[in-house]
């Protein structure tokens, strides 16, 4: 699939920016549409598909984050990279628990955010099942990122299909929370433990007493599969 069948919606107040971005993604193939409040970009989502949302936190009216955590709470799952102020990681923090693939923090190399909507677009896209574990009555395909409950699809962000990924590779064993972080350097280890909860929700039972995932003090986190 070449990048002219991905259409992303950017969503920010900033029309420069706007206008760079349009620019800079449709000159790297990508189809392009823009908005300026959150107002607009609910009326482009009634009449148009998209694959991706670049989606700025700060707006005058509703905020990104209110927008991207109302798209969840209604199902939506199309993919969101939210823009955020840099050196904000309270911001970030509220914006992977609201249900956001990935961020990016203002100022931003062009180069980057390429690199980082080219994850997620792969992340999101279904590669195959030939290669899964299972944990109860999860099914997990490490190829697609496709999670299952008894046959039910459980919708994962970008982050969380990336860190289940890991703990399931390594099933068994710990993995860290420095790797598990994805190379994140600016003290997001505290995102990790927010991933860790959110994914604890959607496959144990009783996410405040885990018997699949669980922690291993001082070391990380460790995934236990069936056989």
């Amino acid at each position: 699939m070449n990048n002219r069948e991905h259409h992303i919606l950017v969503v920010d107040d900033d029309r420069r920016l706007r206008d760079l971005l349009r620019k800079y993604l449709s000159d790297h193939g990508y189809m392009v549409t823009t908005a300026g409040d959150v107002a607009a970009a609910r009326a482009q989502m009634a009449g148009l598909r998209f694959d991706l949302m670049v989606l700025d936190v700060m707006m005058p009216g509703e905020s990104g984050l209110d927008y991207a955590r109302s798209l969840r709470n209604a199902g939506h799952d199309l993919p969101i990279l939210m823009l955020t102020a840099r050196g904000e990681a309270d911001e970030r923090i509220e914006g992977l628990e609201a249900g956001v693939d990935d961020y990016l923090p203002k100022p931003f190399e062009p180069k980057e955010l390429l690199l980082r909507i080219a994850s997620i677009l792969r992340r999101a896209a279904v590669r195959g099942r030939d290669s899964a574990v299972r944990f109860g009555a999860m099914r997990f395909d490490l190829q697609s990122g496709r999670l299952e409950r008894d046959g039910a699809v459980i919708r994962l962000t970008a982050r969380e299909i990336a860190m289940l990924q890991i703990l399931a590779r390594k099933a068994g064993r710990t993995v860290s929370r420095a790797e598990l972080s994805a190379g994140d350097d600016d003290g997001m280890g505290r995102a990790v433990d927010v991933q860790i909860t959110r994914l604890r929700r959607k496959i144990e039972d009783d996410p405040k007493m885990p018997r699949y995932l669980q922690t291993v003090r001082g070391e990380g986190y460790v995934l236990w599969v069936d056989g």
